[in-house]
């Protein structure tokens, strides 16, 4: 049996140590390759880190909420796999990249051809919920399997994951005109707006000055996640920060709702996840940011610093708390690459295969709370930006058009902004810019 020493991810440049926040085996366990050993947290983002082989855990070197430095050895596993050691994944590769480094390997002075590949599993796509290594992605294309095909095919790997024998067997059932076996449905609200249950994670204190002053069962005592106290410290430094004024406009979304509902069949077939009213609202922000720049900029001292730029930050709730992964160049990216996005990064935020470099760098927000039948929020700024946009829930509601009563599908969006730059002039108008391109959309485009 050989030995495999588990260390600490570097998750991101700047970073130089993570928090153990649960251990999801025990010494004495089995567990496979690619199987999730333990979830940490960082100042930036929390993850679930894979076993770097299969074998036997063998010994645990640090507790939960242990904060350890990067590269320090955490566990052991003892494995037959030619390997001396192996470090855990440096986390997923941002979207869109083909291959990356997923982890640094020492090769064994004999027998190195053993050992030739990389750790951990490369770089997986994401789609609907799922994620596919490079070679059963591969394989798919090469014999014509579409990404919703994928979605149904039932997996055998770690975590329900695709694997080569399960892909092939489906093609080969598919070749001799056998029904391929179907994974089990699941229900699409998950998928879109899965409910977060924030206390379910958080860590219950039977012990200390607050446990001995509110003493079970009248009390329960929680600590806050390491996820939830950064968010909180964020959102009182942005109150103190940024003067807050807040505008809610009503927003006409009756031809976006026809303009999806037309191309919904086929852009799921195509894409393999749904099309939601997300990228729509992208675009608008989008196109209305180059009308009016000075919402996409940030304040240093008694300077403005604008972007040239659209680096849009979209709010995802998680079992963990609220995180806000960031598109990138949003602007260079025509309706399908921002769906493509939108689902990519909610999808590994859901999942923690988030990096640091997924939710750095933002210049714009969006946060969508109608998700869950929220009419009007305030939302905060995410700080150094200067505005965010909120959008709740949308309703069909009589409206007066040329005198006349009508039933169109009404949402109320909110846009928060920081008064020491943006009058409410300049919010008015964004706002309602945003409202106006959505309302004329054309509702006979083929996405």
């Amino acid at each position: 049996m050989a030995k495999v020493e588990v260390v600490m991810p570097q998750l991101g440049e700047s970073l130089t140590e993570g928090t153990i926040v649960k251990w999801l085996k025990k010494p004495g366990d089995k567990i496979k390759k690619d199987e999730t050993l333990l979830e940490i947290s960082t100042d930036k983002v929390d993850s679930e880190i894979p076993s770097p082989a299969s074998g036997i855990v063998e010994k645990i070197i640090f507790e939960e909420q242990k904060t350890v430095a990067v590269r320090t050895v955490i566990a052991e596993i003892e494995t037959d796999e030619s390997v001396a050691v192996i470090e855990t994944a440096a986390g997923p590769p941002a979207a869109g990249e083909e291959t990356e480094k997923a982890a640094e390997v020492r090769k064994p002075a004999v027998r190195p051809a053993a050992s030739a590949g990389p750790a951990v599993s490369k770089n997986e796509a994401a789609a609907g919920g799922r994620f596919y290594s490079p070679l059963v992605l591969s394989i798919a294309r090469e014999e014509g399997v579409s990404m919703q095909e994928l979605e149904q095919i039932p997996g055998t790997g770690a975590g329900g994951r695709v694997t080569k024998k399960d892909i092939l067997a489906y093609v080969g059932q598919k070749k001799q005109g056998q029904a391929p076996p179907r994974a089990e449905e699941k229900p699409a609200a998950a998928a879109v707006h899965p409910t977060a249950h924030i206390e379910t994670t958080l860590r219950h204190l039977d012990s200390g000055d607050l446990a001995g002053k509110y003493p079970a069962p009248q009390y329960e005592v929680l600590q806050m996640s390491n996820m939830i106290a950064r968010m909180s410290d964020h959102m009182v430094r942005s109150v103190q920060t940024s003067p807050h004024v807040w505008a809610v406009h009503e927003c006409d979304m009756t031809n976006v709702g026809k303009a999806r509902s037309r191309n919904a069949e086929a852009f799921e077939k195509r894409e393999g996840f749904k099309l939601t009213f997300t990228p729509f609202v992208c675009d608008a922000v989008i196109r209305a940011i180059k009308q009016f720049p000075l919402i996409n900029s940030s304040v240093e001292g008694d300077k403005i610093i604008m972007k040239k730029f659209v680096n849009l930050g979209i709010a995802v709730a998680t079992e963990g708390g609220l995180i806000v992964p960031v598109i990138r160049n949003a602007d260079e990216k025509n309706f399908v690459g921002l769906a493509r996005a939108v689902n990519d990064l909610a999808t590994r935020a859901r999942s923690k295969r988030l990096t640091p470099a997924d939710i750095e760098g933002g210049s714009f927000t969006i946060t969508n709370f109608g998700v869950f039948n929220t009419h009007i929020g305030i939302p905060i700024i995410n700080q150094p930006q200067v505005a965010i946009l909120g959008t709740g829930v949308i309703k069909k509601r009589p409206v007066v058009i040329n005198d006349a009563i009508a039933i169109r599908s009404v949402s109320y969006f909110t846009l928060a902004f920081d008064h020491r730059i943006i009058d409410g002039a300049l919010g008015g108008l964004f706002a309602d810019t945003v409202c106006k391109l959505l309302a004329a959309y054309d509702p006979e485009i083929h996405i």
